[in-house]
C-alpha cells in the first residue's frame, strides 16, 4: 500500500515574448524540463506538460493532468511567465503544489549573453508565482537549489511522499466499527469538517456485518492464516485451536470489509464489540497484523488516530498505533502502549513478536489472542490530530527515541519507553498547551520535517514540541 513511487505532473512556464528574440527557445527549454523530470525519475514517477505560455495553455495542461490521478504538480519556470496567467489556475486547483526555484545553470559566468540571462531569469517568475499563490492563500513548497544537485532530489523526494500521502489521505475512508467510546472528547471530531478541509471521510459499520463476515469465512484461509502466523511468530502453546481459529475468522473478515467497502482505516471499539452478545472475544491481534499490512487503525472508535496511523504508513511506513501511558521521570521518558494493538512491524529485530493468550477484564469477553513486544530502541517520532472547531486543524508532533529499557515482565501487549528530544517535562506541557489527544501514531526514525511537509501540503497547521 506504500511502496509505489509518486506521480507528479510537471508545469514548465515560459512566455512568447522570447520566441522573436531568440528562435528555439521554446524547444530548448521543453528540454530542460524533460531533463528535470529525468534527473528525478528515480523518485517519481512524471507527467510532463508542454511548455505553458498563456492562461489557455496552462488550463490545457492542468485539465490533462486532473485525468492522470497524480499525487502534485512541480511547478518550475522555463523563463519568466507573469503570474497573472495561472493565478486563476492555482486557486482552483487541489493537488499539492512545490515550486521549484532552479534555473537551467547553476553558475553565472563571463560567456552569459542575453540569450544565456533569458534563459535562466526564472527567479523573478518564481516570486510573481509564490505572490499569486500566497494572495490565493493555496499551500505551496518551495525548493531552492541547483537541479542537479543530490540536496536538490533529496528535498524534492521529501516534498514528493509528502504529496502522496496528501494526496491519498484526502481520499481516506475509515471505516469504525460500532461507535465511538463514550465520554472521550479527544477523538471527537465533525465528520463534515473533516472531509471538506482535509478529506477523510467516516463510514460506520453494523457489528453485524463482522459477525455475518465471520461466518462466510472459508475454513481454508482460517487454515492458511494460522499456518503463516506459526512461521513467522512465537506462539503461545496454552492458545487453544478454538482460540486461534475466532481471532484468524474476525481478521479476515474486517479485512474483507474493508477491502469490499474500500476502506484504508478502522476502529473498533471494545464496548461496541463486548455489548454486541454475539462475539467472543476482541479482535486485538487482527489490528496488530492489519496495520502491519498498511491499514490504518485507532482503538476505541477513534477515526482521527485511524487517519493518521494510515498518513503514517503513507508518509514514512510502518505506522503504529499507540498512547501515552505513564511518565517515568528518571529516564525522562514516556511509557507508549495500548490494551494490546500495535504495529508488530516496529518490534525489536532482537527478539521474537510473541502471540500470546492473554487475560483481559476489559469488555467482559474471552481472553483475546494478543501480539507482545517491545519496540526497536533508537530514534522515533510521535504525531497526532488536533481538531479544534470548525475546519481547523492541527497536528502535534514529537521527535526524541525509544529507549533500550529492562523489559516489563508483566505487560503482556506491545510496549516501548519514549524519551522526547525536547525532554519529558517540556515537551508535555507543550503537548498539552497544544491539546494533543492521547492517541498517536509512532513511527521509527527522525520524521518532524516530513510531518511538517505534510501539514503544509495539506493546509493545517503543524507544532512540533
Amino acid at each position: 500500500m506504500t511502496d509505489t513511487k509518486p506521480r507528479i505532473g510537471l508545469l514548465g512556464i515560459m512566455q512568447d515574448l522570447y520566441d522573436h528574440m531568440i528562435p528555439g527557445i521554446t524547444d530548448r527549454q521543453a528540454s530542460y524540463a524533460t531533463d528535470i523530470a529525468e534527473r528525478l525519475s528515480g523518485v517519481a514517477e512524471f507527467v510532463v506538460g508542454p511548455p505553458v505560455k498563456s492562461r489557455a495553455d496552462a488550463e490545457a495542461v492542468m485539465a490533462d493532468f486532473a485525468g492522470r490521478r497524480l499525487d502534485g504538480v512541480l511547478v518550475t519556470m522555463l523563463t519568466y511567465g507573469p503570474a497573472m496567467r495561472v493565478a486563476r489556475l492555482f486557486n482552483d486547483n487541489r493537488l499539492p503544489v512545490c515550486l521549484a526555484n532552479i534555473q537551467p545553470e547553476p553558475a553565472v559566468t563571463a560567456r552569459w549573453d542575453m540569450a544565456d540571462m533569458t534563459y535562466n531569469q526564472g527567479i523573478h517568475g518564481a516570486q510573481d508565482t509564490a505572490n499569486a499563490m500566497v494572495r490565493a492563500d493555496r499551500p505551496f513548497e518551495v525548493i531552492t537549489d541547483d537541479w542537479r544537485a543530490d540536496s536538490f532530489a533529496e528535498r524534492f523526494a521529501h516534498w514528493a511522499r509528502s504529496a502522496r500521502a496528501v494526496t491519498a489521505w484526502r481520499n481516506l475512508r475509515v471505516g469504525v466499527f460500532g461507535y465511538a467510546m463514550n465520554h472521550m472528547g479527544d477523538i471527537r471530531v465533525d465528520e463534515n469538517a473533516l472531509l471538506r478541509a482535509l478529506g477523510p471521510e467516516i463510514s460506520f459499520v453494523a457489528p453485524g456485518d463482522l459477525w455475518r463476515g465471520m461466518k462466510d469465512v472459508d475454513g481454508d484461509r482460517v487454515v492458511d492464516l494460522r499456518s503463516w502466523e506459526d512461521g513467522r511468530f512465537a506462539i503461545d502453546p496454552k492458545l487453544s485451536d478454538e482460540e486461534r481459529d475466532d481471532h484468524a475468522r474476525m481478521q479476515l473478515a474486517i479485512e474483507d470489509i474493508l477491502v469490499e467497502r474500500g476502506l484504508s482505516a478502522y476502529s473498533t471499539h471494545f464496548d461496541a464489540i463486548g455489548e454486541d452478545g454475539r462475539f467472543t472475544r476482541l479482535p486485538l491481534a487482527a489490528a496488530s497484523s492489519l496495520m502491519a499490512k498498511g491499514y490504518g487503525y485507532g482503538a476505541e472508535g477513534d477515526a482521527l488516530a485511524a487517519a493518521m496511523v494510515y498518513a503514517g504508513h503513507q508518509l514514512i511506513g510502518d505506522g503504529h498505533f499507540t498512547e501515552m501511558y505513564a511518565m517515568d521521570f528518571p529516564s525522562d521518558s514516556i511509557l507508549m502502549s495500548h490494551m494490546g494493538e500495535g504495529n508488530w512491524r516496529v518490534a525489536r529485530d532482537d527478539e521474537p513478536v510473541r502471540l500470546i493468550k492473554r487475560g483481559l477484564g476489559i469488555g467482559k469477553l474471552a481472553d483475546p489472542p494478543t501480539f507482545l513486544f517491545r519496540y526497536q530502541p533508537g530514534p522515533a517520532t510521535l504525531a497526532c490530530l488536533v481538531s479544534l472547531g470548525g475546519e481547523r486543524f492541527r497536528l502535534v508532533v514529537a521527535e526524541g527515541e525509544v529507549l533500550d529499557a529492562p523489559p516489563l515482565p508483566a505487560l503482556e501487549m506491545p510496549y516501548g519507553q519514549f524519551r522526547p528530544a525536547s525532554g519529558l517535562r517540556a515537551c508535555m506541557d507543550a503537548w498539552l498547551l497544544a491539546g494533543g489527544p492521547h492517541h498517536q501514531v509512532m513511527n521509527l526514525g527522525s520524521h518532524a520535517e516530513r510531518w511538517r511537509t505534510f501539514a503544509r501540503a495539506a493546509g493545517m497547521e503543524c507544532v512540533q514540541v
